[in-house]
């Protein structure tokens, strides 16, 4: 017996489309969950949010261009800043980085923010891109507007427990004591420092008032070194040789000029005082400078300040070479950061013979200044 065609054909169809639907069946599937597989072990997790369709489509649209996210556009060696307005949304962050050529596509750009979920969260602000970024660690980047340089302001007239105190709320890595413990005692630093300045001694008085821009990532060592740095530019290679001319070596002219720094609350005073503080070395009489004894002293906790006034008796009798009322000539050290108009009032005083000076009783800031001892007393506030 014979089978004929018609009965042969009669099978053979579903047969061949039932294995074209198995294969279908095994790509869609195939796609359905390798699509999104290899998608997040190129591109991270999608966002929890996406529907599983939109995944589907997300996951193959990002591996067709895969390229223009991951080669980066950002050509040469040098950084490139990049702000972020408030207002600005993702289409439009992605234009603007397109048309600064900081990507190769906008649109694959907005495709990975809308995946990622890191449409929503984007941060105004100021960036800057490494040389050899793409397209995706930008997106990752503009997540945060924590610059990677922070702003560090040393006040003229502070001590270096002033300028510790300041380091927890600078953005800084640097811990207030490490610091504290470094530049009291630089001996084991290798760190340079100025004329006259031994290893044994402290950094007070060195550290140049301004404000900084240091890196967030900055160590102990580079921070410090830095700042001495700019000491040395602004004040030391300038004016080291110019404290002869009064009789003081370049160390003693920086303590002298700390001195003026904390009596002086008007600038234009700075040479005044120093005049006198200049004369009575001359005089050997003994400086009697409140801010001496006060730092000294040390922290005042009642009034939460490292600079205690007013001062008591007992305060002026604190035994401590530092006391001006107690020992004569200059203190051991400086007692703050002077800016530079104190130590150039240093250099350049007011010539005069004014040997006292005390606080005008106007509330001003300003002082009375004295030839005798007498005229001081009648100087006094009532």
């Amino acid at each position: 017996m014979t089978v004929s065609r018609q009965g042969k054909s009669s099978w053979l169809l579903p047969v061949i489309l039932g294995l074209i639907f198995c294969a279908l069946s095994i790509a869609i599937i195939a796609a359905v969950v390798l699509l999104p597989q290899n998608a997040q072990t190129r591109f991270g997790a999608p966002d929890s949010s996406l529907s599983w369709w939109n995944k589907l489509i997300y996951s193959a649209q990002l591996l067709a261009h895969e390229q223009e996210l991951t080669e980066p556009a950002v050509a040469g060696d040098e950084p490139a800043d990049f702000t972020i307005d408030y207002g600005e949304n993702a289409s439009m962050v992605a234009t603007k980085l397109y048309e600064q050529g900081l990507i190769h596509s906008a649109d694959s750009f907005r495709l990975f923010l809308s995946y990622s979920g890191l449409d929503r969260t984007i941060q105004a602000g100021e960036y800057q891109f490494k040389p050899g970024i793409n397209a995706l660690d930008i997106a990752r980047q503009i997540q945060d507007a924590t610059p990677a340089e922070v702003p560090f302001s040393i006040l003229a007239g502070w001590r270096l427990e002033e300028i510790a105190r300041a380091l927890p709320t600078s953005g800084l890595s640097i811990d207030p004591d490490e610091f504290l413990a470094y530049v009291h005692n630089p001996a084991a630093t290798g760190l340079a420092l100025p004329p006259g300045w031994k290893k044994s001694d402290s950094l007070e008085g060195l550290f140049f008032p301004g404000l900084y821009t240091i890196s967030r990532e900055t160590t102990l060592d580079l921070f410090v070194a830095n700042i001495i740095s700019n000491f040395d530019s602004e004040v030391r290679n300038e004016l080291e040789d110019k404290f002869t001319h009064q009789g003081l070596s370049f160390r003693e002219g920086i303590i002298l000029a700390s001195m003026v720094e904390k009596e002086a609350v008007v600038a234009d005073e700075q040479p005044m005082i120093a005049s006198v503080f200049l004369n009575r070395l001359q005089s050997g009489m003994k400086l009697e400078s409140d801010p001496t004894v006060q730092y000294a002293v040390g922290y005042d906790s009642k009034n939460e300040t490292w600079w205690k006034n007013p001062l008591t008796v007992n305060d002026l009798e604190f035994d401590s070479p530092y006391n001006t009322y107690l020992y004569p000539g200059l203190p051991p050290g400086p007692i703050c950061s002077p800016s530079l108009s104190a130590v150039q009032a240093v250099i350049a005083p007011a010539q005069t013979e004014y040997l006292y000076f005390r606080a005008a009783c106007d509330g001003s800031g300003r002082h009375n200044f004295s030839y005798t001892y007498e005229e001081h007393l009648q100087n006094a506030c009532e």
